[in-house]
């Protein structure tokens, strides 16, 4: 959180100038295509990392399903999960969060810009049409991350909690290859009191394909992929 704020606070002279172009942008997808609006997020991450020293290092990028839309399920470490994914994801990918706390400032943009889903955690209804947009957009082609823990604990060391089955329903119906990814360390860029440079790592994994998982029930899925991710971070943490 040290961290976090430190970083904005080294930015803001830039707000008056970044932020104004995120919403813009934002507000006008006819102008802007999603690579384009995509390039500027990622600037912005740039700019973030630079500030707080943060370096992300990337593997299994050849994984990553050539064509057509997919979902990444990452485990959940904190803020800056999303974009340590994004700045390492050539092509353009969107989210799905919170929808209280996506009304941050900047975190606001950023939903915005990539034209991300918000959930709302209290409305069982609306969690659900949001996975089928979701679902039905990953059927055009849309990359997706979906954090299947749900939420995150300060500080949490790698560690991770049961994910939540009803997350993988949407990857059923868009029929869509399912990537695992695990973050590791990503905890330490916001969440955490750590102030001096760090290190994350995003694996990109081998991906399910529909085919491999279209007769499984969504709880064996969740366990299939949560175990996948835990053997990449248990390695680490021998190393």
């Amino acid at each position: 959180m040290i961290k976090f704020l430190y970083v904005i606070f080294m930015n803001l002279f830039r707000a008056p100038y970044m932020i104004p172009k995120m919403r813009y942008q934002a507000n006008h997808p006819e102008k802007y295509s999603e690579r384009r609006r995509y390039s500027l997020l990622c600037h912005a991450i740039k700019l973030m990392k630079h500030t707080g020293h943060i370096h992300t290092k990337f593997y299994g990028e050849d994984n990553l399903p050539k064509e057509g839309g997919y979902i990444m399920y990452p485990n959940h470490q904190g803020k800056y999960d999303a974009l340590g994914i994004m700045i390492t994801h050539k092509n353009p990918c969107s989210f799905v969060m919170d929808k209280v706390k996506s009304n941050m400032i900047l975190v606001n943009e950023i939903v915005d810009l990539v034209q991300g889903k918000r959930l709302d955690r209290k409305d069982i209804r609306q969690a659900m049409n949001v996975l089928n947009e979701v679902a039905e957009e990953v059927r055009e082609g849309r990359k997706y991350i979906i954090f299947p823990e749900g939420d995150y604990a300060f500080n949490n060391k790698n560690q991770m909690v049961p994910f939540k089955a009803g997350c993988f329903k949407c990857a059923l119906k868009a029929k869509a290859p399912i990537v695992p990814v695990a973050l590791i360390d990503s905890y330490k860029v916001f969440n955490s009191y750590t102030m001096g440079k760090v290190t994350t790592q995003v694996h990109y994994l081998k991906p399910l394909l529909y085919e491999d998982y279209k007769n499984l029930k969504t709880k064996d899925i969740a366990r299939i992929v949560q175990e996948r991710i835990r053997k990449v971070i248990e390695d680490y943490s021998f190393t």
